[in-house]
């Protein structure tokens, strides 16, 4: 069972020729507002990869959209909270290459309390996994109490900020890091070292590093295995990671790290050719007939 405790955003994506740079005002080709925010995106990769998972955490009264996204996708909502205030939005930078930028507004995110916490876990513990990223409140206390509960925690540090360092990362089951992320953790550069530096430090912990256009590998302390990015044309990379990471752990234990990173990578690539974040996330038939192909 997959427990994701994370953020849910309204995405505002501007279509540019770049993105925008200080002091400059540059006029957007296009505007669309789709669902978004990382935990979001997560949960719904997870479930369209076929995985048994509730989402957890807070909206505003502006966000019944992004529960019933959730609902009709197959995801527990019962523990997720209607408070007061706006939802979490991100206004996103979308430019002609399909690369983007993106700033938030935590909203109602940043509303999750530790009473929230102690009362969504009470239903979880051993056999259970924690996906967690940095968008909502109380993190370290979420991770802590998730590890005392025997869950695995699998912890997203996106996006990444120096006071990450200092939380309670012994807690942490599995890294999931790009190599942006990795290097703020380790001080390393080389994907290579990043994962020796990881072992190091968190000799307890599996990681799971995504590469971009060269691909992606998993160490656990017994394997440390590859795969190659599925290259198709780039539409829109917003989504990418969070598709990887759920397609990723929903066929881990079912079909070792080997495959399930062959098939994650085959559904980030596919979200990468779509517009949008949680409409891009594609099924799970769909990217095994691609993988047919």
């Amino acid at each position: 069972m997959f427990l994701n405790f994370g953020s849910l955003n309204l995405d505002f994506v501007y279509s540019v020729t770049h993105s925008v740079r200080a002091g400059e005002t540059l006029a957007s080709t296009d505007r669309a507002c789709f669902a978004g925010g990382k935990g979001l995106n997560q949960s719904l990769a997870l479930a369209r990869a076929g995985g048994v998972v509730a989402h957890a955490g807070c909206v505003g009264e502006d966000g019944g959209m992004l529960r019933q996204l959730l609902e009709e996708s197959g995801v527990n909502t019962e523990t997720l909270l209607t408070v007061d205030g706006p939802t979490g939005h991100a206004i996103i930078q979308l430019d002609q290459n399909g690369q983007n930028s993106i700033l938030l507004f935590g909203g109602a995110n940043h509303r999750v309390t530790p009473a929230q916490i102690d009362k969504t876990l009470a239903a979880y513990g051993e056999g259970d996994s924690l996906i967690i990223q940095n968008e909502i409140s109380h993190i370290p206390y979420l991770m802590t109490a998730a590890a005392a509960r025997g869950m695995r925690v699998i912890w997203n540090p996106s996006p990444f900020a120096e006071e990450l360092k200092s939380w309670p990362l012994s807690a942490v089951s599995c890294f999931v890091v790009n190599e942006i992320e990795g290097e703020a953790l380790t001080g390393r550069s080389d994907p290579e070292a990043i994962l020796d530096e990881m072992r190091a430090r968190y000799p307890h912990a599996a990681t799971l590093l995504t590469l971009g256009s060269r691909g992606s590998c998993y160490d656990d302390g017994t394997q440390r295995v590859y795969a190659e990015c599925v290259e198709v044309p780039v539409v829109d990379t917003t989504a990418a990671g969070d598709t990887f990471l759920g397609y990723f752990f929903a066929h881990l234990d079912s079909h070792g790290a080997q495959k399930a990173l062959q098939i994650a990578s085959t559904a980030a690539g596919m979200a990468v050719s779509v517009k949008g974040a949680a409409n891009s996330i594609p099924l799970a038939k769909d990217v095994y007939a691609f993988m047919e192909k």
